[in-house]
């Protein structure tokens, strides 16, 4: 009745007559001891009180149109919202620019992308599927270990031409150095990392908030970079600088509620990420040789 702004739109709306559609609404409105229309000539307003209403049930008829959608999900075609959550680094520079085979795949999914650093609780259904830098410790959660990734550094050759090939860490106060600014929360084993190269005093760095921007700069030749390796299989142009300087290993973890085992969505989406994996594995063993 709210949605359609009169009894006559209403009526068509539910199939019911304009008398019966007024008689429902004076009987609820009786049943509550209150008013939640205001008539006049072009139709009807809500009143405060049927605002209050109208929120209350607007909502509970989007969470039963959600559960519906479960419900069918796990019987049927891949469709529907997947609610995903990752770094904002992993989820702009290796998930989002793989999404179109998803897409490909299951035209009719509906991707909500976190990015973030916070870890959202799935439990609590703030996400659906997680990837995260470590393993989740929240109770009632299926989590698989995906790969493990390195913070290394990068230049690009142009910047490596001009400014000079560091051969031993202490070099590296004589280049600019890109990293996540060191107040923003971030993997340990990056942050570590960074403090151990800025130890030297360089007298010119760039810090960013991001490894997105980390890259970006590295790309335009500004200086020598700590960026996860999962990077190169797409940035085969950044050339690695001190090999023997490195994070320790960081686990990459997929997880998702215990309740969403049998969710065609989540399942669609772990299967591609796990093909996506294997691939990339496959890449950088190729590069090994």
């Amino acid at each position: 009745m709210a949605d359609a702004g009169s009894l006559t739109h209403a009526g068509d709306a539910l199939h019911l007559s304009q008398s019966a559609v007024s008689r429902q609404i004076r009987a609820l409105e009786e049943g509550l001891g209150t008013t939640l229309f205001h008539r006049h000539a072009r139709g009807l307003i809500l009143t405060e009180q049927g605002e209050l209403l109208f929120e209350a049930t607007s909502a509970m008829a989007k969470k039963l149109e959600s559960a519906s959608a479960r419900i069918r999900d796990s019987e049927e075609e891949v469709f529907g919202e997947l609610r995903v959550t990752t770094t904002t680094g992993f989820g702009t520079l290796w998930l989002a620019p793989r999404l179109t085979k998803l897409y490909d795949r299951y035209p009719d999914l509906k991707i909500d992308l976190m990015l973030e650093e916070r870890v959202l609780d799935l439990p609590m259904r703030e996400a659906d599927v997680a990837i995260r830098m470590k393993e989740p410790a929240q109770a009632d959660l299926i989590r698989k270990r995906l790969l493990n990734i390195r913070m290394r550094l990068y230049a690009t050759p142009a910047y490596l031409e001009k400014a000079g090939v560091p051969q031993e860490i202490e070099d590296l106060r004589k280049h600019r150095l890109i990293c996540q600014t060191p107040r923003f929360p971030q993997v340990q084993a990056g942050a570590q990392l960074a403090r151990q190269v800025l130890a030297f005093d360089q007298s010119s760095t760039l810090t960013v908030n991001n490894y997105f921007g980390v890259l970006q700069a590295v790309l335009n030749n500004i200086g020598i970079g700590i960026l996860p390796d999962y990077l190169t299989a797409d940035f085969p142009d950044i050339q690695r600088v001190l090999p023997d300087l490195e994070s320790v290993e960081v686990p990459v973890f997929l997880a998702y509620p215990e309740e969403l085992r049998s969710s065609r969505r989540v399942t669609a989406f772990r299967d591609f990420i796990q093909e996506e994996i294997l691939a990339y594995r496959r890449h950088q063993a190729g590069d090994s040789t």
